[in-house]
């Protein structure tokens, strides 16, 4: 829920108020139903309000506890919220609401920075004390709110959103050379802090981050699960841990039903949608609402799942929604979908997404999701190479399956050819799955992805979709204890059945047989993956743009080749090469970076 903007000086004038005020305007989407603003000293803070929990304007932020002297601005959900205030309680503490928002504001009086060790939740949030001058900043542990900074002297600000940070104004838009190379290689994964711009970074996954009134930063990695085996799991064998999976899924879907709304699922019709829906169903859920998007076929290619939707649906009794967007409708929704992007995002079911999210937000306003899945059981077709590799191998097999091109290709593609002397997403890979903690080469490429991929790609995808309605996505394969447990589990159970093995074994225990072992599917958008009619066009208009001339970021030669051809040129993992370039440069232009 919502969005939070703030600034910090640190030369002893007044934050700009007017500044704060326009990042908290550009995030009227994810918080229609309030704003907020605070001032004291060298700290502004700006709030949009989405109400989940306490409907009420005791929840409103900022929030200000005057006998502690603390002011909290937050995005998110602490769904163990109860049990915080429980715990609060017989600590001592008065709430005078209802809401999350201000059990994490007491949360941090009484535990302070350590106050995040036990959220059970999805969260950014700006907490200020008013006697020291400090500011603190945080981000849940799997990333699934966003948090993005930006410095220039003398002064920090941040929002929930890299649009609002522009909106503010003077920030340095020109290209990060190393997020250039990150997203042309690294499968357009832009890996935090970067961003595609070099004066906008953001704050990494389950971080702390104290800010001094001198400037001075000091970030804390509060979690980091360790991907090996366990004492804790001795003697487990298969069925123990398609129970002790279904058990953590269960708790995390039943979490994920904290609200003061109603709470509905984008079901695909996939697995792991559908275990959200059988799981709400098994603990009585009532009347749920289910929602299926599809478009028009597209090169053979068919551009919907409403079969398996339509299974899940009639199997549980839900009140099930099918949305159909015809091809002509997606030009405009391409341009509106980019403009809620915080970052380029070239995966085509963005689109999808952001068309989904409209349609049910004139339902609901809280969603359950199944992304997330993949990368934590294991779903994807780039993790079964990776099965007995020696742990030193890991990085050129990884390369091989995942990478979208390598580091001596991009001066090919480059006007002013390679952004970086260095292959520096290559050696990125290659260190973070040098680092200890994970016992096999599966195991490394698991965290890899659960910890960079995941966060900015799919999840951010989500979030970033779904808040441009004004829609709470919540995500229960991205549960802490349950991303925990699955990193714990063997690989050989994770990559069973052709992958999600012990997933799907747990599956097995409630859905229909033909949902568990159907072929895995994806979000498609046939239109935009083959380049087809208006998409093309909309793509020639962008790479021919004066802006785009006057940038120069891809060689002409390069451009004719991807448009003479525009389906055949594809990355390693099959994504359209001509829409990674294109999509970059409708992304620059949508936000007026020059």
């Amino acid at each position: 829920m919502c969005g939070l903007t703030g600034e910090i000086r640190f030369d002893g004038t007044r934050p700009d108020l007017a500044a704060v005020e326009r990042m908290t305007d550009r995030l009227a989407a994810r918080g229609p139903d309030g704003r907020g603003l605070w001032s004291q000293g060298a700290i502004a803070l700006g709030h949009r309000r989405l109400k989940i929990i306490d409907l009420s304007e005791r929840g409103a932020q900022p929030m200000t506890d005057p006998e502690s002297g603390l002011t909290v601005v937050f995005n998110g959900c602490l769904y163990n919220h109860r049990a915080l205030r429980a715990e609060l309680e017989r600590a001592g503490h008065r709430f005078h609401s209802a809401s999350d928002t201000e059990v994490l504001l007491r949360s941090y009086r009484e535990w302070g920075v350590d106050c995040v060790d036990r959220f059970a939740g999805m969260f950014a949030f700006a907490v200020t004390e008013h006697a020291s001058g400090r500011l603190v900043l945080g981000r849940d542990r799997l990333g699934i709110k966003p948090l993005y900074t930006a410095r220039r002297p003398g002064r920090l600000r941040f929002a929930s959103s890299l649009p609002a940070l522009l909106a503010g104004g003077d920030v340095d838009t020109a290209l990060d050379p190393v997020a250039l190379h990150h997203y042309l290689s690294f499968h357009s994964v832009v890996p935090a802090p970067l961003t595609i711009l070099a004066g906008i970074r953001k704050l990494p996954p389950a971080t702390v981050r104290v800010v001094e009134p001198d400037g001075t930063e000091h970030d804390h990695r509060y979690w980091a699960p360790v991907y090996g085996r366990q004492d804790a799991h001795a003697g487990m064998d298969a069925d123990d841990w398609r129970d002790a999976v279904l058990d953590a899924l269960r708790t995390a879907v039943r979490r994920r039903t904290v609200a003061d709304v109603p709470v509905g699922v984008l079901l695909s019709g996939g697995l792991d949608s559908s275990l959200v829906v059988a799981l709400l169903a098994e603990s009585g859920a009532k009347d749920l609402a289910t929602f299926s998007i599809g478009f028009d076929s597209e090169g053979g290619e068919a551009g919907d799942e409403f079969h398996w939707s339509d299974i899940v649906a009639r199997r549980y009794g839900t009140r099930h929604h099918r949305i159909v967007v015809p091809s002509a409708d997606l030009p405009d929704a391409l341009d509106d979908a980019v403009a809620a992007m915080s970052e380029p995002m070239v995966s085509h079911d963005a689109v999808a997404f952001h068309l989904l999210s409209r349609e049910v937000s004139r339902h609901v306003k809280v969603v359950q999701s199944g992304q997330g899945a993949d990368e934590v059981f294991a779903g994807y077709d780039w993790y079964p190479p990776m099965a007995g590799i020696p742990r030193e191998d890991a990085a050129a097999t990884y390369a091989k399956v995942f990478v979208d091109r390598p580091h001596d290709e991009l001066g090919r593609m480059l006007d002013a050819g390679p952004p970086t002397a260095l292959d520096v997403s290559g050696d990125f890979v290659r260190d973070h799955l040098a680092r200890p903690g994970a016992d096999t080469a599966l195991d490394a490429v698991l965290r890899l992805d659960t910890e960079i991929m995941l966060v900015d790609d799919p999840v951010k995808r989500v979030d970033n979709m779904t808040m441009a309605w004004g829609l709470e996505a919540r995500v229960p394969f991205l549960d802490h204890e349950l991303v925990e447990l699955v990193a714990a589990c063997p690989p050989e159970l994770k990559l069973a059945d052709g992958g999600k093995g012990v997933l799907k074994a747990a599956g097995r225990t409630l859905l229909p047989v033909e949902i568990t072992d159907r072929p895995k599917g994806y979000f498609p958008v046939p239109a935009i993956r083959h380049m087809a009619g208006p998409v093309l066009e909309r793509v020639q208009e962008a790479l021919s743009a004066p802006s785009a001339k006057a940038r120069g970021i891809f060689r002409d030669d390069y451009l004719r080749e991807l448009l003479s051809a525009p389906e055949e040129h594809r990355t390693t993992l099959g994504a359209n090469a001509l829409w990674q370039a294109a999509l970059l440069e409708i992304w620059l232009q949508t936000h007026g970076v020059a």
